[in-house]
């Protein structure tokens, strides 16, 4: 691996949600991970000790809150809290996946607002910065109070439809709420879009009904674009929809592949050839279904590392699209 010059102050450390994810990034940037030990008390108490002094370092914990969600936030809380009372220079929260992103406004009455929950704790926990992955929604940036960086896989997907869909393709937005982002690739690549309106049961919770079809895919490869997929409702009854439209060929992309429930299945049965997430979350759908291919976001957040640790510009890294 190509790895990147940083300065001697640099310090991750990594929880047990995503490891692998961690070490990547590591082996980037050409250090080492800090020893942690992490355990549990017998009555599910999680404990933390650093084996490496983090006094004046710029420390940057790196966890993923895709799995084991609740343990994943409060251990990496108390990994900032033991670096901020070790007297660490700085302190980036690095999560992959913000969870509860998707809690970012009151949609109806006597509801919390998530997101803006976790960016509170993180900050009372003592973290300067945060630093994820392809927000749901840009406007969590604004619930902290200094600075964080938006990082993209855009750049990252981008070339993987380069490498192999050829020319002859359209993005398709599986819902009102992506068009935005499926207009930035199809402006960007010069690709024509669709756009699908969806309505979810009131029967039955989490169940998605795709609707209409605003566009003609007939004959075409489709592309649809999420920022994640959950069940994969949505992304399902929209790629069953676009071949009953025609379609000749139809994949995925998301950043997050959290596949909860019965999602591969689902996926496996449904009317995609092929689904691109990335390692943002832990991803084992060996033994459920060959559709899913991931892609590393390592270098991606080793680079934004290296950015910050060096005083040097994270939207440089995107051209500025981070911030649309």
């Amino acid at each position: 691996m190509n790895q990147v010059g940083t300065n001697n102050r640099m310090q991750l450390l990594s929880g047990r949600a995503h490891p692998e994810l961690a070490k990547e990034i590591a082996q980037y940037l050409g250090v080492k991970l800090s020893k942690v030990q992490l355990g549990n008390f017998a009555n599910g108490e999680i404990s933390i000790r650093f084996n490496e002094s983090n006094r004046g370092n710029d420390v940057f914990v790196i966890q993923s809150q895709g799995e084991r969600v609740h343990e994943s936030i409060f251990e990496q809380l108390l990994m900032i809290d033991a670096a901020k009372r070790a007297s660490a220079r700085s302190i980036t929260a690095v999560c992959p996946l913000l969870s509860y992103a998707r809690q970012d406004r009151k949609s109806a009455g006597r509801e919390p607002i998530g997101a803006r929950m976790i960016v509170d704790m993180l900050a009372a926990a003592g973290a300067d910065r945060i630093m994820s992955v392809d927000l749901h929604s840009g406007q969590t940036q604004g619930f902290f109070n200094g600075p964080f960086d938006h990082l993209i896989a855009m750049p990252l997907f981008k070339k993987y439809i380069k490498d192999n869909f050829g020319k002859d393709f359209m993005f398709v937005s599986p819902d009102a709420g992506r068009v935005k982002l499926t207009e930035r690739y199809s402006s960007s690549m010069g690709a024509e879009m669709a756009i699908v309106h969806k309505s979810r049961s009131v029967v039955k919770h989490n169940t998605v009904v795709a609707k209409q079809l605003i566009g003609d895919v007939t004959g075409r490869t489709c592309v649809i674009i999420d920022d994640m997929i959950d069940t994969a409702g949505t992304f399902c009854a929209v790629a069953n929809l676009l071949k009953e439209r025609g379609a000749k060929t139809v994949y995925g992309l998301a950043t997050h592949g959290i596949f909860s429930a019965q999602a591969f299945e689902l996926i496996e049965q449904s009317a995609f050839k092929q689904v691109i997430v990335t390692n943002t979350v832990p991803v084992d759908s060996e033994g459920k279904t060959n559709k899913i291919e991931v892609l590393s976001v390592a270098k991606l957040i080793a680079d934004a590392i290296n950015a910050v640790a060096n005083s040097q510009s994270v939207s440089a890294l995107f051209e500025g699209q981070n911030q649309i």
